[in-house]
This record gives structure tokens, sequence and C-alpha cells, in this order.
């Protein structure tokens, strides 16, 4: 626990309320869900050893004849009162014995981390009552500035933003030159692993990808192992694509799936964090619904799974949609503009010489510009939305 670094900690763990009793961390594989377990023990209970805290992952050999139950009731036999569970989604009847767990042991604190992919309401014993489930995506552009460059900046509200842009702006760029940076962060900067070199870290990502597909979609949503080089396929085309008007014949068509499955598969991905869905009316979605638009979660995935250059447009909105969906509603724009925020603001993405055609008339409407230093009239640097968590 002693090498535990306390210098960067993930806004992830002051929007966590440590006190409830059950807390899963969702997240992709290498966002850091792990480090930031670990930092809490630290921060929490100190350095020293306690007989009252214990991190423990469920892919040890040890839980493949052992059962957590019984490993629960002697960790609190012992005097155990806070366990740390990583990778739950490794243990087989994971959600009956930490259900169990919770209602035998009452003075026992219980944090869970694993794939994005569990269902608290789906699992085998009825958690959804007892847990507070919290999701975990990768940097924002705002940490990684932390992280890669010691640049602290405050978290930002999108008030803020559209409110008092141009001297946030001005601060930013008193310290540094936000465009490089924010280049910098588009290929390589939202796995918080590239501080352990770049010179894989794209062949990383597509290890991320690859457990995903190959081992944590057939485990949790019985995935048919034959589908999933369609399915890399698949993303291979939505990466090296500009985003367009979904056509879900054309795309089954292309993965070489039947209608019904593709639009299962697609779910399955998104809530793998893999890709994100987009809708006109989140409100109203329907199951099996078709998505609007579909954009891979991240930009750097964009560039690790993409073949040849990469389209800035396509980069410019899948951060775009990234960065605001961690805490707003984010829909497809009905009128002639990119997205609807929060069914309230109406905001287009684009260049540096993006006009204001497709907002005009519109009272709370708005161009995220990249290549922008600061704020002009209603046109708002691309990079400042990276802020805001």
């Amino acid at each position: 626990m002693r090498t535990v670094d306390l210098n960067f900690v993930r806004s992830t763990m002051t929007l966590i309320d440590w006190h409830e009793r059950l807390i899963m961390i969702k997240g992709q594989r290498g966002v850091g869900k792990t480090t930031l377990m670990l930092q809490r023990i630290l921060s929490e209970f100190g350095p020293t050893n306690t007989t009252e805290v214990l991190y423990i992952s469920l892919d040890n050999i040890y839980f493949s004849n052992h059962q957590l139950l019984d490993f629960i009731e002697q960790f609190h036999a012992q005097g155990g009162k806070h366990l740390f569970l990583d990778e739950v989604h490794k243990y087989e009847g994971w959600s009956r014995e930490i259900k169990n767990a919770y209602d035998e042991f009452p003075d026992m604190h219980f944090t869970l981390s694993g794939s994005s992919l569990i269902n608290i309401m789906a699992g085998e014993a009825d958690l959804s009552r007892r847990c507070i489930s919290y999701k975990m995506q990768g940097l924002s552009f705002r940490e990684y500035l932390e992280l890669a460059h010691r640049q602290i900046f405050p978290t930002l509200s999108l008030q803020d933003i559209l409110t008092n842009g141009n001297s946030i702006c001005a601060e930013v760029n008193s310290r540094i030159r936000p465009l490089s940076l924010f280049a910098q962060y588009l290929r390589e900067g939202y796995y918080p692993f590239f501080v352990e070199g770049l010179e894989n870290y794209h062949l990383r990502i597509e290890n991320v990808v690859n457990m995903t597909l190959e081992s944590e979609l057939p485990q949790m949503r019985k995935l048919d192992v034959g589908n999933i080089r369609k399915l890399k396929a698949l993303l291979a085309v939505l990466a090296s694509n500009v985003p367009f008007a979904v056509d879900t014949v054309k795309l089954a068509s292309m993965a070489e799936l039947s209608r019904t499955t593709l639009l299962q598969y697609l779910q399955h991905l998104n809530d793998a964090q893999i890709i994100n869905l987009l809708y006109s009316d989140l409100a109203n979605v329907k199951r099996m619904q078709k998505p609007d638009k579909i954009y891979l979660e991240n930009t750097n995935l964009l560039h690790a799974l993409s073949f040849g250059v990469l389209n800035e447009g396509t980069a410019r909105e899948a951060f775009f949609v990234n960065q605001l969906s961690y805490a707003h509603r984010v829909e497809y724009s009905k009128s002639s503009a990119d997205f609807t925020i929060d069914g309230q603001y109406t905001i287009e993405v684009g260049g540096r010489s993006k006009g204001g055609k497709q907002i005009a008339g519109l009272p709370d409407g708005y161009i995220a510009a990249d290549n922008e230093e600061y704020v002009l009239g209603n046109k708002i640097p691309l990079w400042l939305f990276g802020m805001m968590y």
C-alpha cells in the first residue's frame, strides 16, 4: 500500500459517498478503478497494516476453489470491517454471496469494482436496493492536464463554460498552450496507463477491446464467440467513417449479422463503453430501437482502431459526446445542429471556420469550435468542454 501514489487522484473519488455500506464502481478496463480503490484505502486507513481493511481481486487463483462468502466470514471473524473487492465479475455468483454477506454482517462495508457490463438489476440476487453504483470513465482533458503536465484547474459546470468561458480561457492560456496539449489528449490521454509509456499505448487499447469482446461479452452477455470477428470488423468500420445517419440494414450486411442481432450487439458494446449510441429522444427510447448516430466511446479508441487518416470531424464529435455524457443528457439534435444537451442547449461541433447557420435563431445555441483558444460570441473552444470532471 505504501507504493500507491496520492499525488493525482481522479475526480470520481469526491463523487462517491464512501459512507454507504455497498458501493459498486463500474468501468472499462484500464480507466483506473483499481488505483482508485487502493488510494481510498491509503487515504482513509493510512499506510500501516490493519485487520479492519483488505483489498483483494476476485480473479485471484485462490477463489478457483474457495467460496467468497467463506472468505468474508473469516475476514469478519478476524476484525474485518472494510472489504474492497476488485474484478467481481470474474467470480461466478458474486452478487448472491455479496448480498448474503451484506445481510449477515451489518457492521461491514463493501466496495466492489467490475466491468461496465455488470447489471445490478439483473443480478442473481437483489442488490438494487442495497448497492449504490457509480460509472467511471477515462480521464477528462482537465484530469489529463493534471496527471501529464501537473497543471491543476478547477472542475467546471456546463453553466460555467457557457456564461464565464472567456475568463476561464484567459486563466488557462496564461499557464499553458491548450491547443497542442488537447491534440495530444485526443490521441493518447484518455487512459491513465499512458504514464507507463506511449510506445505500446494504442496496442494496450486494442488489448482492452479484445478482452471485452473475447472474454467479458461472452461471459456476461452470452455473446456468440463465432461473431467476435464480425464485431471487430464492425468497430473498424465505425472508427474509420464519419458518423452518419444509421442504416441498420447496411450495417448488418457489412457485419454479416441479422438486423436484430446487430441492434443487440450495439447495445452490448454501448454498455461495455466501447461505443456511444446517440438517440434523438432518450426519454422515449424503445427496446431494440435503432440509434440515430454511433460513435466510438473516446478518441483514443478512434486512433487505435481506425485505418488510415482519422477524420477530424469524427474525433471532435466523439470527444464532445464522451465528455458531456458523463453528467448530462446528450441527444442527437432534431434541428440542423449536432446535439441537444439536457433538452435545453443546442450545440454544433466543428472547426475554427464553422459558421452559425445551424444554430441561427436558437436562444440557447452554441458552437463548440476546435482550434480556438478563446470564446468569441457564442463560439466556445471545444477543449473547454473537457474541463467538466
